[in-house]
């Protein structure tokens, strides 16, 4: 199969992992992907000769948005004119592109598939957040121009529905991870960290990640000396959080780190992963800690709940993170038993649900099924113009 995919490759975010790691999948089940993606410069082959890379260009690019030149455009219908795929699929990266694709794709006879990584708040919630009101109301009219919409939960799937879009249009195929890579093993983290019970935090330093909260509850609980929290990741608020909750308190900052080896070193070396976001997706480094078989406390946010519930880690309320991280905390620092249960228990649920083999399995059928209808809508087109 002949896949153009739409995506992101920097900045860092989970929008990338999730174009990085599904691309690469699909290349080693022997499709042939070609990887648009928005650069500033024409992409070297030789960085991923496996792979065709198109550049597009833009103005400019963050974790969160992108604007593309005028140009982009152009370069995004002739690049899919000459590749010549059998379906387009665009991890939406927020970009006015992301409107215009339903309307280039039809031009070009291509069945357009969607990843809408856009966070919420969670089960229950209302679209109240500026940020998730004017993305889900802005994208919904455009979504409906999709041939399919790929979302990571149910909650989201109806959170989709209330705004328009048909139930049979929008498939829930959550992230997945690798559980062979991603997987217990050993560590010198503790060695290197002088310590007895590690945690660890892994991603943007920004306001809805609501990191303050994790640090602010770490230093209200008075953790042991020889209890680290581990920050890995960098973000806006890094400057404004950093001198305020150092190593005096049991916190080290590590960084972006961009070694995916060093990472998983981390996961494996911790006894407890904390996500305390108010608005996400479905994080992938919550998925990989789980898999990694650590302990997990995630707020309620976005699909994480679901990830979660029934056991497979502890759900915090977006409502009263900093209070029940202030009990939790020390509770997980001295019953290893408990978060060692715990870990176990994450890392089966990954491997029930979210292992990325399935993930791929489920996105080939989709595939097939979006493709078994374009060919049927094609025919349907040559008969009526017969008649």
């Amino acid at each position: 199969m002949r896949i153009a995919w739409i995506g992101k490759k920097s900045p860092f975010c989970g929008n990338v992992t999730y174009s990085r790691e599904v691309t690469n999948a699909l290349l080693d089940r022997g499709h042939q992907v070609s990887f648009l993606h928005f650069a500033q410069q024409e992409v070297d082959p030789a960085n991923w000769p496996d792979c065709l890379e198109v550049s597009l260009p833009f103005i400019y690019k963050s974790q969160v948005y992108t604007i593309p030149t005028l140009r982009a455009t152009k370069v995004l219908t002739q690049s899919l004119r000459r590749l010549k795929p059998d379906l387009v699929h665009a991890s939406l990266t927020l970009s006015p592109l992301d409107f215009l694709l339903p309307e280039i794709c039809a031009e070009l006879n291509l069945p357009l598939i969607a990843t809408f990584h856009t966070p919420f708040a969670g089960k229950g919630a209302k679209l109240k957040s500026g940020t998730q009101l004017l993305a889900y109301q802005l994208y919904a009219p455009f979504l409906v121009n999709y041939d399919r919409v790929i979302v990571f939960s149910q909650v989201q799937r109806d959170l989709l529905e209330r705004l328009g879009l048909l139930a049979e249009n929008v498939a829930v195929i959550p992230n997945g991870v690798d559980g062979q890579k991603y997987s217990p093993g050993p560590s010198q983290l503790k060695k290197e960290f002088e310590a007895q019970r590690l945690f660890v935090y892994q991603g943007r330093l920004a306001t809805e990640k609501n990191v303050e909260a994790l640090l602010r509850a770490w230093k209200q609980a008075e953790m042991k000396s020889d209890s680290k929290l581990l920050i890995v990741g960098d973000g806006p608020l890094t400057s404004s959080l950093k001198p305020f909750y150092g190593s005096e308190y049991g916190i080290e900052w590590l960084g972006f780190v961009a070694d995916e080896n060093r990472r998983i070193e981390i996961l494996r070396g911790a006894d407890v992963f904390i996500l305390p976001s108010l608005v996400e997706g479905l994080s992938i480094s919550l998925l990989e800690a789980m898999a990694c078989g650590l302990a997990c406390l995630a707020t309620d946010a976005g699909a994480d709940a679901e990830v979660l519930e029934g056991g497979a880690g502890v759900v915090l309320s977006t409502q009263r993170v900093m209070a029940e991280l202030r009990t939790l905390l020390p509770l997980c620092q001295d019953h290893p038993e408990l978060t060692t249960l715990l870990g176990q228990k994450a890392r089966q649920r990954v491997l029930e649900r979210y292992t990325l083999k399935d993930n791929i399995t489920q996105l080939e059928q989709l595939y097939s099924q979006v493709l078994a209808q374009q060919r049927h809508k094609t025919g349907l087109t040559y008969l009526n113009s017969k008649t």
